[in-house]
Order: structure tokens, then sequence, then C-alpha cells
């Protein structure tokens, strides 16, 4: 598939030639005919892929919920293998097509560069090692316990269960809501830890990782797990169904996959491709203080701290690190 008619390669890697964009959900004046257009472009294929998930996963996956209404070993452990298998399967297969066997070699790829086998800022040396690790022991535990703690809430009846047949329109609606709430939580927690102390402490691990492969997306110090599946609980509040829930969850727990290929698209066959990385994620591992959420709501829009990918934008970054330079200086001094 030839690249080169989505971007260009340059030195450093994969630059897309179209500008980063949020859509046109909050455009003003409203545009109703390009909304329309938008719409499918938007749940397809990845948020209606982990909404189908959700679905699938509580329909056939999932113990009785009267079984979790106190907490047993058996069907904790369960739930916690089912989460151990989807994130390996997962994962892996990202990882494996992309990086182990190159499939695609370095086209779509926004860092020409493989991930570093030997550097001392990651456990082991290696950056894959070190993200597996994090990922594996503290990352599937602690969304588990999540998981655990939302379904034994709603088996104990100690918040609102929503039915479908009691409102089916808000059944639907809040399913299509279920992105939103996650750009939303992930912005408030991705800007929190970036406050410095928290950064160098927490969030630094996850960022160590420049140039991000599939494994990078669930890297991240236990404090920034329980930080980032907190909404898992959050939705559970919010007169849910369990759908709702695990739409939200699977969507946290694999989302980061896609958020971290490192690359622009997935190859299917020699002519077409599907999106599978998000360059405003990637720019933020690359510059560190722009594009804090990814999505359709202009969060960081709205809060100075955008990005497109322009040299334009650039420039403005530049400014605002200088400002903020001598701002600091000035109080230090």
């Amino acid at each position: 598939m030839d690249d080169t008619k989505y971007g260009e390669h340059k030195k450093s890697g994969f630059v897309p030639k179209d500008l980063i964009s949020y859509g046109p959900l909050f455009a003003w004046p409203p545009k109703p005919l390009a909304l329309l257009k938008w719409v499918p472009e938007y749940l397809f294929p990845w948020n209606s892929f982990y909404t189908l998930l959700g679905i699938m996963f509580w329909f056939w996956l999932t113990p009785p919920l009267e079984d979790m209404a106190t907490f047993q070993v058996g069907w904790i452990a369960y739930l916690a293998a089912l989460n151990y298998a989807f994130v390996i399967v997962y994962y892996g297969l990202w990882h494996g097509w992309l990086y182990s066997l190159q499939r695609q070699g370095t086209r779509f790829k926004y860092n020409a560069r493989w991930p570093a086998v030997k550097n001392a800022a990651f456990m082991f040396g290696k950056q894959n090692s070190d993200n597996i690790f994090w990922a594996l022991v503290s990352g599937v535990p602690i969304f588990t316990a999540f998981m655990v703690a939302s379904f034994w809430l709603f088996a104990n009846d100690y918040v609102s269960f929503l039915n479908y047949a009691d409102n089916p329109v808000w059944f639907v609606v809040f399913l299509l809501l279920i992105p939103f709430i996650g750009e939303v939580h992930f912005f408030a927690v991705h800007r929190l830890i970036h406050v410095p102390f928290l950064y160098k402490h927490i969030h630094s691990l996850h960022h160590n990782n420049v140039n991000p492969a599939p494994w990078s997306g669930l890297s991240m110090h236990p404090v920034e797990h329980l930080l980032y599946f907190s909404g898992i609980i959050l939705v559970t509040l919010m007169y849910a169904h369990p759908v709702h829930m695990l739409a939200y969850a699977l969507r946290v727990v694999l989302g980061p996959a896609v958020g971290h290929t490192g690359f622009d698209k997935l190859e299917v066959g020699e002519t077409k491709g599907v999106d599978a990385g998000i360059y405003a994620h990637y720019l933020h591992h690359k510059l560190f203080e722009v594009n804090y959420a990814d999505g359709a709501i202009p969060l960081d829009k709205w809060f100075g701290s955008f990005h497109d990918g322009s040299p334009e934008a650039e420039d403005r970054l530049k400014v605002r690190m200088k400002k903020r330079k001598e701002k600091l200086a000035k109080a230090a001094g």
C-alpha cells in the first residue's frame, strides 16, 4: 500500500497530510450535513467495536449477577483470567503484526525507529519488556478490581440499575455517550498527572515511551492505573446497566493499544487501510505538553493545549513554553 498518498516520509518518520481535527460536532455555526457525514466515521470502526464487545461480554461471558453479590474467589478469578486473555491476545496481535513480524515495515509509522532494546529508562533495558510487565503486573489486576467492584455494586442494588425495558431511549443514548464520558475523564486525569510532582513520580513511567508501541498504551505506574480505570466506577454510578460499564471498561483497557500503535493505518490488502493510530496522541508523547485528550470534544482547544500537527501549531507551542519558563523563573527569583 502506498502510504505517500496519505502523508509524507520525513527523516523522523511518517507525517499524515491531513491536520488533526475534532470533526464538526462542536462547530459553530452548526454544520448539519457535515455532522451527518461524520457520525459513521466516529462510530466505526472502534467506538462501535468496544460497544459490541461490551454487549457480548455481558450476554456470553459474565457470571450470573446474583453470584457476584458476595466476593468469592471463583468468579473473581474467572474475570481476572478473562481479562488477561483479552489483553494478552488483543495487544499481542497488534504488537505481533506490526512489530514482531513487521508486516508493514515502516509504512505509516510515525517514528521510523523501532522500540528501544538498550535503554536504561526501561526495566531490563528493553522498552517492550518494560511495557508488558507494567501492563500485566499492575494494569490488568487493577482493571479487574474495578470491574469486580462494579459488578458487586450492581448485584447488591447499591447503585441504580437501568433496564432496557424501563427506558430504552436512555439506554441507547447512554451507550452513545460512553466515548464522550471517556474523553472527559481521560482529559481530567491526564492533566492532573502532568502536574510536575505527579509527572515526576508517576506519569513519567508512561512517558518513557517517546516512541510508543501497542504495549506502551497500558504501561503505567500503579497510581496512574488507579486514576485511569476509576472511570469504570463513575459510569456505574450514573444510572447505568452493566452493559454500559462493560462498554466503557473494555474501551479503556483495549483502546490504548490502538492509541499507541505508532502507525497511522493498518494495511488491509494493497489498496485499503483502517485507521489504527492517533496522531494527536503520538504528538503528545513526542512533545509532552500538547493534546491531553483524544476524540471529538475540543478540550485541548478550549484549554489552550491543542496541536494539529502544523508548523503554526509548533510555533504556538514554542511561544507557550517560553512564557511558561519566564513565569517559572520569575516565581523562583
